[in-house]
């Protein structure tokens, strides 16, 4: 089993609106309802087994609460804790069920980004609906768009370059890509524990700002069901479908009603712990984010904290 962090857990979002945005979470992007209080919901993708991997939480503002990562388990949540409190962070630790509906063993701190984040093992197991023998290739009830998992979020920071150094050196992530400024230093970088392309990603901009989160879908038709989705729900298409040069993926991306920025996502590539991180030059920013078009639009940088 592969030691520390295994990959992102959830998210945490602020809504103005708690009814509307479960609405839209659970009727539009298709997520599972898993609970629902005056103040919180929870949902997940439809073949995710834990408990949640998006928190909604009613505030007068939106934007990102938090986010948190899964370990491999509680002796490696101690260990990887040790290692942020070594580098001179402050965690506070949580009993299960503590911190959210279903939340397990849970280790908090605030990073040099700005964000706080939870090293989380042992959240409560709920199933995807399907039964363990024999089972069919999804549920019957889908709705929306209903991608089957959480793949990534992607956050702004002042200093990309020393968020980069907390995460490959404390957290154990590996760097896949960079866009790299003409002085040299990093105005985005893309991370993975899970092998993937990333699970997260670091913007140059404000610290604790928050740009998307990204749902997974399985193939590129998926984002037209997508695209078609938002357009008889009315929902308005920040851009794509369309295709990255930095992680080779494949994306759609949207609003919630509060102005949360979403992404459905599919494609990428596998990666390797010893494979070389690819690097795209600032004046090639522009076809790293949209290989098509080859630039991007200033509405496509807003971002929130």
């Amino acid at each position: 089993m592969t030691d520390g962090i295994l990959r992102l857990s959830h998210v945490d979002v602020r809504v103005p609106d708690l009814e509307l945005a479960l609405a839209y979470y659970s009727e539009v992007v298709g997520l599972v309802v898993t609970g629902h209080d005056d103040d919180r919901a929870y949902l997940k993708g439809w073949d995710e087994h834990q408990h949640h991997s998006l928190i909604l939480t009613a505030a007068p503002t939106y934007g990102l609460d938090g986010l948190g990562f899964k370990l491999t388990s509680e002796a490696e949540l101690d260990r990887v804790a040790q290692r942020v409190s070594d580098a001179g962070i402050a965690v506070e630790r949580f009993h299960p069920g503590e911190l959210a509906e279903g939340s397990g063993v849970t280790a908090r701190f605030v990073g040099p980004s700005g964000h706080t984040i939870d090293l989380e093992y042992g959240m409560a197991q709920v199933g995807n609906g399907l039964p363990l023998l024999n089972p069919p290739p999804a549920p019957d009830d889908l709705v929306g768009m209903h991608p089957p998992r959480l793949d990534h979020v992607f956050l702004l920071c002042e200093d990309v370059d020393g968020v980069t150094r907390f995460f490959r050196d404390v957290l154990e992530f590996r760097l896949t890509e960079q866009i790299l400024a003409d002085d040299g230093h990093q105005l985005t970088t893309f991370l993975e524990r899970s092998h993937t392309a990333h699970d997260i990603a670091f913007l140059t901009g404000p610290d604790g700002g928050f740009h998307h989160l990204a749902y997974w879908v399985d193939e590129w038709n998926d984002l037209r069901v997508a695209a078609d989705t938002c357009a008889y729900h009315g929902v308005p298409i920040d851009a794509g479908p369309t295709r990255h040069g930095a992680t080779r993926g494949c994306g759609l991306y949207f609003f919630d009603p509060a102005g949360n920025r979403n992404e459905v996502y599919t494609g990428g590539y596998a990666f390797d712990p010893d494979d070389e991180p690819t690097t795209w030059t600032e004046a090639e920013m522009g076809r790293a984010i949209f290989t098509y078009r080859g630039q991007v639009d200033q509405g496509f940088m807003t971002v929130h904290s």
